[in-house]
């Protein structure tokens, strides 16, 4: 009778069965069973590759610190009061005056009023010169919303402050709105009369080309080409 119920593949129930001898699972079942356990290490896999994704995501926002958009318009808050300040007082105190020797002949402060743009360039280009100001300042204050970099954010002030400088000249002065002409008074031997607005300028588009070079982003990333 048990060889029987070996062949036939029937568990044996009776008193020469072993004890604690348990029932052969059919095919099917030990299949299904064999599949469940396959399939569950993946979904824990995936669980963790999914949190880990979310995780790095995360990392990656912390890791690029709070934005910098005080720094920018601190930087450019202090470039626009000096370039406003320091050309209230030469138009106040040097217009229609003498030249004054700060170093000699190499360097002196001379009341010029330029209407166009740097070496006096495109004096009938008032209008256009306003408006690419004005764009620039969108431009600054768009990227302004991403800014994560320190650096970033100071060469971006130094441009956004320089630019509003120049701007508010250009509004405000006279022959009129929009074709106002700058105040410049550092006059260098041999170059260009410039003022702070335009060197604030400089500097920062130097910044930039060098944080560009660097391989370093606005929003705080580095990449490297």
């Amino acid at each position: 009778m048990a060889e029987a119920e070996r062949i036939t593949g029937t568990p044996e129930t009776g008193p020469d069965s072993e004890p604690g001898t348990a029932a052969v699972p059919g095919a099917g079942g030990s299949a299904e069973r064999a599949a469940s356990r396959e399939q569950q290490p993946d979904e824990g896999r995936d669980e963790n590759a999914d949190g880990g994704e979310a995780g790095a995501t995360a990392g990656r926002t912390k890791g690029r610190g709070k934005r910098r958009i005080g720094t920018l318009f601190l930087v450019a808050a202090v470039v626009y009061l000096l370039d406003l300040g320091s050309k209230a007082l030469v138009v106040a105190k040097l217009e229609h005056h003498a030249p004054i020797e700060v170093i000699g002949s190499l360097l002196r402060l001379e009341v010029i009023r330029n209407r166009g743009a740097a070496f006096s360039i495109g004096e009938a280009l008032t209008i256009f010169l306003t408006i690419i100001a004005a764009i620039v300042i969108v431009v600054i204050i768009r990227i302004a919303r991403k800014l994560y970099s320190l650096p970033w954010g100071i060469a971006l002030g130094l441009l956004l402050g320089g630019a509003f400088g120049n701007l508010t000249d250009r509004i405000f002065r006279t022959p009129g709105v929009f074709e106002g002409a700058v105040v410049d008074f550092i006059a260098p031997a041999h170059f260009a009369v410039f003022n702070l607005a335009d060197s604030a300028i400089v500097c920062g588009g130097i910044l930039i080309v060098i944080l560009s070079f660097r391989g370093l982003d606005p929003d705080g990333t580095v990449h490297k080409d």
